[in-house]
C-alpha cells in the first residue's frame, strides 16, 4: 500500500528536525516498521503494508508537531518503540479503560505505563505490599518500579526508600574492590541511581542520601531486619538464592512495600543453583496481598533493536536441540 502525506503549513525548521541529519531519523521508521519512505520537500510517500504505513504516517505527523526543536534521541526511540508495538498507538492498559490514570510525582512529568503490561504492573504496585516484575531488559520493570517508590516518599506514604540487589557479577569476576562499603556496591546499584538522578534529580537524591532517606544496601545486609514504613526494591532478583528471597521478602515490615524485579532469561548464579526469583513465583503464587507482572518484548520502551534481539533470543531458546 502506498499512502502521500503532506505537511501544511511547511515549516523547514520542524521539517528538517523531522527528518534528522542525513534523514537517519526517517530511516529508522523505515527499519522499524517495514516501510519504504521517499519525500519531495514537504510531501512524504510511505509504501508497505497497510497498518505499517498507516502507523508511518502517524508517527511522521506525531513527530512533526512536536519538532519545533531538535527530537531529544529518547522522545523519538520511545515514540519508534511504542508505533512498533502490535496494534500500536497510544497505549491503552487497564488504568485507561477503567478512567483512573496513574499519575506518580516525580521530576518526569509525563512518567507514566506506555503499554498494557506497564500500567497493569503499576496498578499492582499501588494496590499490593508486593509486587514481583519478572521479564527482559528494557521493560521499565527498575525504573517504574523507582518512579512508584519516589512517588510514595513525594506523597508521604512511607518514610524512606531502601534498594538493593545482590552482589552477583554478571558472567565475569571482578575480583577485590577497593574502597568502603558504599564504593564496593556502587557498581551493583548503579542502574538504581541513574532511575533516582533522573526521577528526583542530583542534588535532591544526593541530600536524601544524607538524610537517610535513601539507603542502598547488597542484599546480604538485609538479614535481621524489619522494614516498617519503607519502600523497598530488590533488582535482579534472578541472581538471588531461594533462601535469599525468602531471608528478604520476610524483612517486610507494617506499612511498608516492596517490589522485585528481574529477568529469568538473565541468571549469573553458578550453575546448578536455582533462582530465588523463579522458586518466588511459583512458591508464592496463590498469596493474597502479592501480585506478579510478566513483561515480554511488546514491552521494551529502549531502542527498537533491543525489542528485536530479546525476540531472538527467545526464538532460538524455544528451538528444539
Amino acid at each position: 500500500m502506498i499512502l502521500r502525506h503532506a505537511f501544511i503549513p511547511l515549516d523547514n525548521e520542524r521539517l528538517a528536525h523531522l527528518c534528522g541529519s542525513m534523514d537517519e531519523h526517517l530511516r529508522d521508521i523505515e527499519a522499524a516498521l517495514d516501510v519504504s519512505i521517499t519525500r519531495r520537500n514537504e510531501s512524504f510517500r510511505v509504501e508497505g503494508a497497510k497498518p505499517h504505513a498507516e502507523r508511518a504516517v502517524a508517527l511522521l505527523q506525531s513527530m512533526y508537531d512536536r519538532a519545533k526543536r531538535p527530537i531529544p534521541a529518547e522522545t523519538f526511540q520511545l515514540a519508534l518503540a511504542e508505533a512498533s508495538r502490535p496494534g500500536a498507538g497510544p497505549a491503552k492498559g487497564e488504568a485507561d479503560a477503567e478512567g483512573d490514570e496513574l499519575v506518580l510525582r516525580t521530576r518526569r512529568s509525563d512518567l507514566a505505563g506506555r503499554t498494557p503490561n506497564q500500567h497493569l504492573y503499576l496498578r499492582n504496585i499501588l494496590s499490593h505490599d508486593i509486587t514481583l516484575g519478572i521479564g527482559p531488559a528494557g521493560t521499565g520493570k527498575t525504573f517504574l518500579a523507582v518512579a512508584c517508590a519516589v512517588d510514595a516518599l513525594e506523597r508521604s506514604t512511607v518514610q524512606r526508600i531502601i534498594l538493593t540487589r545482590p552482589a552477583v557479577e554478571a558472567g565475569e569476576r571482578l575480583g577485590f574492590l577497593p574502597g568502603d562499603l558504599a564504593q564496593k556496591v556502587d557498581p551493583y546499584l548503579r542502574p538504581l541511581y541513574d532511575a533516582l538522578y533522573d526521577l528526583m534529580g542530583l542534588e535532591r537524591v544526593t541530600k536524601a542520601f544524607e538524610k537517610g532517606t535513601i539507603e542502598v544496601a547488597p542484599l546480604a545486609f538485609m538479614r535481621g531486619r524489619t522494614l516498617n514504613h519503607a519502600f523497598v526494591i530488590l533488582d535482579e532478583a534472578q541472581n538471588t538464592t531461594p533462601e535469599q528471597m525468602k531471608m528478604f521478602l520476610t524483612r517486610i515490615g507494617f506499612g511498608s512495600k516492596c517490589v522485585v524485579t528481574g529477568d529469568v532469561s538473565q541468571i549469573d548464579l553458578p550453575r546448578g543453583t536455582d533462582s530465588g526469583l523463579i522458586d518466588a513465583e511459583r512458591v508464592l503464587r496463590r498469596v493474597r496481598g502479592i501480585a506478579t507482572t510478566h513483561f515480554n518484548a511488546t514491552d521494551v520502551v529502549r531502542h527498537p533493536l533491543v525489542a528485536r534481539i530479546v525476540e531472538a533470543y527467545d526464538a532460538t531458546r524455544s528451538e528444539p536441540t
